[in-house]
């Protein structure tokens, strides 16, 4: 049911990932019964001949788990939905809405990173919150095209991450997040940065493709911030260009 705050858990992304696998388009398994979740579930319902309600009650949880049983476990419709969309849209640089987020110790960098999107035409905002939830709700509200996320963390190395979990990755923060890495590598900005799907909540929480980018050597990132904020100027210039062409 649609409540205020929205109700959360795992019990609501094996719903979503249900639902998904059956047609009904609920946007990105987060976890969260919002709007989107709320009208699947209740496309469900009309559908089945169930009373429209949005509750997910007995009656309900049992034809779903009757239909989950012809579905198979395959990533669902709003998996491909999502691989479309981005395939399907055309963005340019001059009219990305870019959010530059950053949770502590890497601000200078964010700085740069943000200075040179605007100087390509990038709308950009810088978000210094170090509350994940507030710095995806500001996001959310600029209607931003991507989230790049920078996080210093104590762990040697680097980790780009996208969202994913078991019944769904983002493709889009797949595509932004791969090419991110080979950009550091190429710009010599870090070494080593590794491409994985997290369950982050920054990650989870955005509804626009998102990527963090986890370092673990602060000094390094900072001594080398212009290389490091030009490696993600170009991945970010590289993802749009993706889009443009694959029109």
């Amino acid at each position: 049911m649609l409540r205020s705050p929205n109700l959360r858990g795992d019990d609501v992304a094996d719903l979503q990932a249900r639902l998904a696998r059956l047609g009904f388009d609920c946007g990105k398994v987060d976890g969260i019964f919002g709007p989107h979740t709320a009208s699947a579930f209740e496309r469900f319902q009309r559908n089945c001949g169930l009373a429209v309600d949005g509750v997910c009650g007995p009656d309900s949880v049992r034809l779903l788990d009757r239909l989950s049983l012809q579905t198979g476990h395959g990533p669902g419709i709003t998996m491909l939905r999502e691989g479309e969309d981005f395939r399907a849209t055309t963005l340019t640089l001059d009219r990305c809405r870019v959010v530059v987020g950053q949770f502590g110790g890497l601000s200078s960098v964010a700085r740069i990173v943000a200075k040179q999107l605007r100087s390509a035409g990038a709308l950009v905002v810088p978000l210094d919150e170090p509350d994940t939830i507030r710095q995806a709700q500001t996001a959310n509200a600029f209607e931003a095209d991507l989230y790049v996320g920078l996080a210093a963390v104590e762990e040697p190395g680097t980790l780009v991450a996208y969202y994913a979990v078991p019944a769904f990755e983002s493709v889009a923060g797949k595509a932004l997040a791969t090419r991110l890495a080979a950009a550091l590598t190429s710009h010599g900005a870090l070494r080593g940065a590794v491409v994985e799907g997290r369950r982050l909540s920054i990650l989870r929480e955005t509804r626009m493709p998102a990527v963090l980018c986890r370092i673990g050597d602060v000094r390094e990132a900072v001594d080398r911030a212009p290389a490091l904020a030009a490696a993600i100027s170009d991945a970010v210039n590289a993802w749009i260009a993706l889009r443009t062409v694959t029109n």
